[in-house]
């Protein structure tokens, strides 16, 4: 029997006959892992609650012919604590998991950087630092530069044309660091693009805007941290429908954030 040892973050969990449930893990080593729990569900079960969505647990596993099975299992971090009374942070939160799922389609492919991230942004959300909106935010345009799809903000997606600057003294996200740079922002295109290369139905997004999508992806807080909400309600427009364009699939838990 083929055993190994892996980490990582339950993304989701469903009923397996009468007593056993699947589990989907984003592990270290392993990538995404989909392995069997055997007699979960029952009432003296030695795994409790270790393997629920959110919690960072250390596996101990055996290779099975279709699905793994979970032979151990201890808890690292249980990181859905804090998001179970505090509904904006844990439909936030639900929403990461099952962006990170789609972001890992071909099982056991290590995906570190995107673990890494999960784990940061689970953090973050549950230190009530920031806005949980930023915070999934934030996770999904980083998500997709790791991904190889950051969206161009500085410069024209399609030509390159860069945009143009100017100083300014106030709040950086809020009251804007910069001039629009450009006119529109194409999700098709990739981003932000100049004049010439404007698609039809292309957005107009605030300068702000895009600054605070700027702030996002570089992980600059302060900035962020200060934008208006106004802003705030376009950035995540914006995102979502970018992100679910290079998905080419929905992400169902984000029309639960939305409605917050």
């Amino acid at each position: 029997m083929q055993l190994y040892r892996d980490d990582g973050i339950v993304l989701r969990t469903h009923k397996l006959g009468e007593a056993d449930r699947i589990i989907t893990v984003l592990c270290r080593n392993s990538g995404r892992v989909r392995a069997v729990a055997k007699g979960i569900r029952r009432t003296k079960s030695r795994f409790g609650a270790r393997l629920e969505p959110f919690t960072h647990v250390d596996l101990m596993l055996h290779v099975g012919r279709s699905l793994d099975v979970i032979t151990q299992a201890e808890v690292i971090r249980p990181y859905g604590e804090p998001l179970a009374a505090d509904y904006p942070r844990y439909t936030a939160g639900v929403a990461m998991l099952e962006t990170a799922e789609r972001f890992t389609p071909v099982e056991k492919e290590p995906s570190l950087r995107q673990l890494l991230l999960l784990i940061g942004g689970l953090r973050s959300l549950g230190g009530e630092e920031h806005d949980p909106r930023l915070v999934l935010d934030a996770f999904l345009l980083r998500s997709l530069a790791v991904a190889g799809y950051a969206p161009a903000l500085e410069g024209c997606a399609r030509c390159g044309a860069p945009g143009t600057r100017r100083d300014s003294t106030g709040p950086a996200a809020g009251a804007g660091t910069s001039s629009r740079r450009l006119p529109a922002f194409a999700v098709q295109a990739g981003g932000m693009v100049c004049a010439s290369c404007r698609p039809p139905g292309a957005a107009s997004p605030a300068g702000p805007t895009v600054d605070l999508m700027l702030a996002l992806l570089r992980g600059d807080w302060e900035n962020a941290d200060r934008s208006e909400r106004r802003n705030q309600v376009e950035c995540s427009g914006l995102v979502a429908a970018y992100l679910q364009w290079h998905l080419e699939h929905s992400i169902r838990s984000l029309r639960h954030v939305e409605r917050v």
